[in-house]
């Protein structure tokens, strides 16, 4: 205002004057200016990327979805480099998109994971990034009513008299996304999308991603948070380009090149992948089933690794039924086990031929092994998230440990649970690394355990399961001078500090959607995943391991891959515990393995619950051989001349995939594949089959239980005394 007998009139009517005929005029405040931070490259780049993934994704064209301003959030979280945006997609469940966006918090899980695969895909693409500069009289001249790339406020703006200083920066990446660039002209852009490494997407925080669909959302909207990262080889060599336009466009790209983006469908694979792994499931679903967050799948789709994915033959129609769903959730595994599937749901990924060559020369090497573990030759343990860090780790020296666990819930464990073990004595044998066990005796009483007026609990019922349990862990061969294992019950006072802070980074919500816990859980189950979280940090242990919270220790978890929900949380809140140099920003690697079939059909996985359907470590010889005989479930032939003529189906025939995991010769393992598939040669039939089953598990456990029987409650507390492994 600069008129100064307005500024008194106004004074005048609200003021009242101390003296009658003095006035008095305040002075003029300074016109505010908020300048708005320019985005790193490598936030803006991101921006791009996640925009096309988002429309490429859900099926919407770039001209109907409506943008919200950008947040600079990178300010805040520095040195993070963070940004967030939203995206209008009309009402309810997405009208301005070809895909329905889900109410429940399980389909939006799988559609965050496939959105940023979708990221992350265009990343490993090297796309390059076109950018040009012109006003909004030439956008709207070339590409019609074009202020859909902007965002809200660029759109008023826009409707402003443009002068030359106010052009707009616009970016393309071929079948991804045209868009204008967030702030301006000022903001730089990396110059392909390699120039990344990697996008995040935080789902965890409580100002992270959000949908908002359904009949009771006032609009359809997808909300972003991002964690970008750099990829500094693929910078240097571009070096002289960035913040150079090196790709700029003297003319605006070529409006035939906007037809596929511009179409309302689906233009992304993950897109139909999601649709094909939620809504066959959700058809079969009640309402209130639907609202329950368990992991659930349609396994009757396509798959690529049949080794342990069929079902017995013998069932009857119901069973049958139901075994065509695949249930993979923390707490239960049912039904045709998809694991290519499971892994694009989880977002894990497969060990590739040159990670495991890569890992090989780095254990097998380096002289630790004399070879692969058999697990891993045949793909056994086959999904894993940051393995390739650790391989980064291994080859800059840098300090790794080994965490695994076990929930003591029956006195007797059988070869199921074995499996994670045997896979971990190998491991550390070949890194040559320490171990700590869990022994999860808490959780078992908080899912499991017992109360009566008359006994009390049963709390102490399952401290001694995990004596029991520890005994069985400890003949696996561990390195006793390497090797932690400790009681939940009684170790958690050290870890609380780490607990404390995982309970205060996840909110409930989030502990309810991934677990699927409700008002009727006990806060037990609630708080639980943070203390199965905690040993992934090295400060969990601070005498065992020499750490405090600066320690940079990288952690590996072999785990079976049920178990990954509870790492999954882990690995979102994960920076908050560790220092800036943590080589995996905090984050556990994972090794994922495959679930042990039980005898009866290889789906779902074994249980100690059905006595028939497992061999446990304190069977005889004779139960060994009784149990296979009889309950095995055979993929041989009705007749020995169809068993002549067509050989026996490998996938379902369950002594096959056991000899899988526990044959150690692989010549002898090829050679039983051969013979009894074709039904020639010595094992040309189930019998035969079986019986060279029996006596791998009678050696395998007739051995285990020798080196059990010399193990005594009291070498047990050795193992768990607290003490040094470094």
């Amino acid at each position: 205002i600069t008129d100064q007998q307005e500024i008194v009139r106004k004074m005048e009517e609200t003021t009242v004057k101390s003296q009658p005929d003095e006035v008095i005029i305040p002075e003029q405040k300074q016109q505010r200016i908020i300048q708005c931070p320019i985005p790193p490259p490598a936030v803006t780049t991101a921006y791009l990327i996640l925009r096309g993934a988002i429309l490429n994704v859900v099926g919407a064209s770039i001209a109907d979805v409506e943008v919200t301003p950008f947040q600079a959030t990178f300010v805040k979280d520095s040195p993070l480099l963070t940004g967030k945006f939203g995206l209008n997609l009309g009402k309810k469940c997405g009208t301005l998109c070809e895909l329905e966006i889900p109410e429940d918090a399980n389909g939006q899980r799988l559609l965050w994971n496939a959105i940023e695969r979708v990221a992350n895909r265009i990343i490993q693409e090297n796309l390059a990034i076109s950018v040009f500069e012109c006003t909004s009289e030439t956008l709207i001249s070339t590409y019609g009513d074009s202020l859909y790339m902007l965002d809200s406020n660029e759109k008023k703006n826009c409707r402003k008299k443009m002068t030359e200083d106010s052009l707009i920066k616009c970016a393309y990446i071929s079948e991804t996304i045209f868009s204008a660039i967030p702030f301006g002209r000022t903001s730089p852009v990396f110059p392909s999308t390699g120039c990344l490494s990697s996008i995040r997407l935080d789902t965890q925080s409580n100002l992270g991603c959000t949908m908002a669909a359904g009949s009771k959302a006032r609009k359809c909207e997808i909300t972003i948070k991002f964690i970008a990262e750099s990829n500094d080889n693929m910078i240097l060599q571009s070096s002289s380009s960035i913040g150079m336009l090196t790709t700029s466009l003297e003319e605006p790209v070529d409006p035939r090149l906007l037809h596929s983006l511009m179409e309302k469908k689906i233009r992304a694979k993950e897109g139909e992948d999601f649709i094909q792994a939620t809504a066959p499931a959700m058809e079969n679903l009640s309402v209130e089933e639907r609202d329950d967050n368990k992991h659930v799948v349609n396994s009757s789709l396509p798959t690529e690794d049949c080794q342990t994915q069929q079902a017995a033959e013998n069932t009857n129609s119901n069973e049958a039924d139901n075994s065509n769903t695949m249930v993979v959730t923390a707490f239960e595994v049912k039904g045709k086990i998809d694991y290519n599937r499971l892994v694009i749901n989880f977002g894990s990924k497969l060990i590739s031929a040159d990670l495991l060559a890569r890992f090989e020369a780095l254990t097998v090497g380096r002289g630790k092994v004399p070879k692969l573990h058999r697990f891993l030759r045949r793909n056994i343990f086959f999904s894993h998230r940051d393995l390739e860090k650790i391989c980064d780790c291994i080859e800059a020296n840098k300090p790794i440990y080994l965490y695994t666990g076990r929930g003591p819930s029956s006195g007797a464990m059988h070869l199921g649970h074995l499996v994670p073990f045997l896979m971990t004595q190998w491991l550390q044998k070949a890194l040559d690394c320490p171990l700590v066990v869990q022994m999860t005796d808490d959780e078992k009483f908080l899912f499991k355990g017992e109360y009566s007026d008359e006994d009390g609990d049963n709390l102490d019922y399952f401290r001694q399961l995990t004596m029991e349990n520890s005994k069985d862990i400890l003949a696996c061969e561990l390195d006793p001078t390497k090797t932690f294992i400790f009681s939940d019950v009684d170790y958690v006072g050290t870890m609380y500090p780490n607990i404390v802070r995982i309970w205060k980074a996840v909110t409930a919500n989030t502990v309810n959607g991934i677990f699927g816990f409700d008002g009727q859980s006990n806060i037990g189950k609630i708080a639980f995943p943070a203390i199965q979280a905690a040993p992934s940090f090295p400060s969990s242990f601070p005498v065992v391991l020499n750490a405090d919270r600066n320690s940079d220790m990288a952690c590996l978890i072999p785990c079976a891959i049920d178990q990954d929900p509870y790492f999954r949380m882990t690995r979102d809140v994960a920076h908050k515990l560790v220092p800036k140099t943590h080589p995996l920003g905090g984050k556990p690697a994972l090794l994922h393995s495959k679930f042990f079939p039980p005898l009866q059909g290889a789906t779902g996985k074994m249980s100690s619950s059905d006595p028939n359907s497992a061999v446990f470590l304190t069977d005889t010889p004779e139960d060994i051989e009784r149990k296979i005989k009889e309950f095995g479930f055979s993929g041989g032939r009705e007749t020995k001349k169809l068993q002549m003529e067509l050989g026996a189906d490998l996938e379902v025939d369950v002594s096959y995939q056991w000899l899988r995991f526990f044959l150690e010769d692989d010549e002898e393992l090829e050679r039983i594949g051969r013979e009894y598939g074709s039904g020639s040669g010595e094992y040309w039939s189930t019998g035969k089959v079986k019986e060279r089953l029996v006596r791998c598990l009678q050696e395998l456990v007739g051995e285990h239980q020798e080196r059990r029987n010399q193990i005594t409650d009291e070498t047990v507390r050795e193992w768990m005394a607290e003490r040094s492994l470094l």
